[in-house]
């Protein structure tokens, strides 16, 4: 079959959603499926060459970039696609289904030409709406509600919706969503996230203890990160040789860097940037614990990534990642609260036996989610909507 995917984030703006549909369109074309992407054109002030290069994935996956302007409400980088509402041809691509991953311009845009051509649409809601509006920078409360209203208002208009966790269809259902819809995870490449055996090696090379935390994301408010640092100055009492690794950019960094020099943590805690999916593997088999503090995750790709490399997880109790950790995996503490943070990272550091069994325990829990079983789920997904669509006609 034809899939045209249409997204509002994409590469090469670093990103999970970016990540899992290249991901998955990578494994539907193995099934024999043709892909095109609809995305938008990204600046080269943001982004130099890797804006000026397009992606190479397969000749069977074709990527059209959209008009787009600056979108600094949205991330630094990010773009905003203006919908035409209206593109007279897909060119020589007649799809057989569009597959519409966020419900901004390029959304929009999915929306309108699904109803013209006739054609069956699923929307996937990777988004925590409310936290993402608390993140603004201006008015939070005041567009809340009429947020979560245009939200549902979209995928309501879908012919089948999906999410990577089920927080995402409580909070909808509560402002009145009602399409039929189904939980499935964003896919995971353990190809690439794996356990290596060269942890010393990778120690030495990061420069980290053998009690390192990791935390990789990108670095803003919503996602916390404070609070894992604040637990990490807890722990230290216990454990003097505590490390902290960060890895990712963003606009907190320098709140961040602060809070750690207040703290007396400049030994302690290294930040390392942005780095590539081979480095974050080797960071992640580096290091003992991942830990995030976020309370606006619809899943955490770098997290599935963290237990898919073996690592015991420190999470909050909030949205979906405690779907994703339980007792088997790792741990799960209330939001917000670096104490009960820092009380697990001091027993998974000093507990190797423990430490070992949830290693194992995180490998094993994300192996239902590996690429090839995702793909698989949405090649019968795609075409169940699809007969429906025809049936309905």
């Amino acid at each position: 079959m034809k899939i045209a995917i249409f997204s509002d984030n994409f590469y090469p703006e670093l990103s999970g959603i970016s990540d899992s549909i290249i991901s998955l369109a990578k494994e539907l074309v193995k099934l024999g499926h043709k892909i095109n992407f609809y995305v938008p054109k990204y600046s080269a002030k943001d982004f130099g060459g890797l804006a000026e290069r397009e992606l190479t994935l397969d000749k069977n996956i074709k990527i059209k970039r959209l008009f787009s302007l600056p979108a600094p409400f949205a991330g630094a980088k990010a773009r905003l696609v203006l919908p035409s509402f209206f593109r007279p041809s897909y060119g020589d691509f007649k799809p057989d289904i569009i597959h519409s991953q966020l419900f901004f311009g390029v959304g929009l845009e999915a929306l309108a030409l699904a109803r013209y051509f006739k054609l069956p649409i699923i929307g996937t809601n990777h988004t925590a709406i409310t936290e993402f509006v608390r993140a603004m920078p201006f008015l939070p409360g005041l567009f809340k509600k009429s947020s979560l209203d245009y939200a549902v208002w979209y995928y309501n208009c879908c012919d089948f919706v999906t999410a990577p966790s089920r927080s995402v269809f409580e909070e909808m259902s509560r402002y009145g969503f009602e399409r039929p819809y189904e939980v499935i995870s964003n896919p995971l490449d353990t190809k690439i996230f794996r356990p290596l055996k060269a942890g010393p090696v990778l120690k030495k090379q990061f420069k980290l203890s053998t009690k390192t935390v990791v935390y990789v994301g990108r670095l803003s408010r919503e996602k916390n990160i404070e609070i894992i640092i604040k637990a990490i100055a807890l722990a230290k009492k216990k454990i003097s040789d505590i490390n902290l690794a960060i890895a990712g950019g963003g606009k907190a960094q320098a709140e961040l860097v602060g809070l750690v020099k207040e703290l007396g943590l400049e030994k302690e805690v290294k930040f390392l940037g942005v780095l590539s999916h081979e480095k974050i593997v080797e960071l992640y088999n580096a290091s003992e614990i991942f830990a995030i503090a976020s309370t606006s995750e619809t899943q955490s790709l770098v997290l599935m990534q963290a237990l898919a490399c073996g690592l015991p997880s420190v999470v909050v109790d909030a949205r979906a990642l405690p779907e994703y950790v339980n007792e088997k995996n790792g741990c799960v503490v209330k939001a917000g609260d670096e104490r009960a943070m820092a009380e697990k990272f001091i027993l998974l550091l000093e507990n190797n036996e423990l430490r070992e069994t949830l290693s194992r325990g995180a490998v094993e829990s994300v192996r239902k989610f590996s690429a090839p079983n995702i793909a698989a789920k949405w090649e019968k997904l795609y075409g169940k909507v699809m007969e429906n669509y025809k049936n309905k006609a």
